[in-house]
């Protein structure tokens, strides 16, 4: 069974076997596949909502005066107390009303507001990010909201090579990619290594 089966079974189960709304996370580090995985299991299931943290990036104009443009992706780069805001609405609102929540667009490389909807009607809703097991600060308030977090990892050179070709895609020269992923990527992936033992499971991406 690959790994996209058995993260299909699984959540299959739990909505078989419980009632209400269920907010399954995935979390891992950049380039192992988490998008790939969430958005396969939100479309495996008809009425399934997508919720990428990825929204609720602070924008270039804020990193900028933040000073930390050099480094977006990092952990303090994100919006983390609207996402756990966000998430809170998603479970209040089941059964009443659709919720928005912003979409990440990499052309513009800029969040944008109101990108996904969670229709009131929709009993699945598949969320991810980096940081869903950061156990600090506004991120610890993030894994009591999810009934699931699954953990996506790959071999490292296979995360490093797809970051490269991100990148290079996105603008950057080969060499600025390469170094991007060393100096950001990675100690971000560091960081995210260490929330492997608060997720359900480990899957390969």
């Amino acid at each position: 069974m690959s790994a996209a089966e058995l993260l299909i079974a699984e959540v299959a189960s739990l909505i078989d076997a419980t009632q209400g709304r269920q907010i399954v996370g995935i979390t891992g580090p950049p380039g192992a596949g988490k998008s790939t995985a969430a958005q396969a299991l939100a479309a495996s299931f008809e009425g399934a909502s997508y919720v990428p943290m990825d929204g609720f990036h602070l924008s270039n104009a804020v990193l900028d005066r933040l000073g930390r443009r050099g480094r977006k992706g990092a952990i303090d780069t994100f919006d983390a107390a609207g996402y756990v805001a966000a998430l809170h609405r998603v479970t209040q609102e089941y059964g009443r009303r659709d919720v928005y929540v912003p979409a990440f667009d990499r052309r513009l490389d800029e969040p944008v507001a109101a990108g996904h909807v969670v229709p009131g009607d929709s009993r699945l809703v598949v969320t991810e990010g980096n940081y869903l097991g950061v156990a600090d600060g506004d991120w610890a308030r993030v894994r009591p909201l999810l009934t699931r977090l699954y953990y996506v990892d790959c071999p490292v050179a296979v995360r490093r090579a797809r970051l490269v070709r991100r990148h290079t895609e996105g603008g950057r020269t080969p060499q600025a990619a390469a170094a991007w992923v060393d100096d950001v990527d990675e100690p971000n992936a560091q960081l995210i290594s260490t929330t492997r033992e608060f997720c359900d499971r480990v899957v390969d991406g």
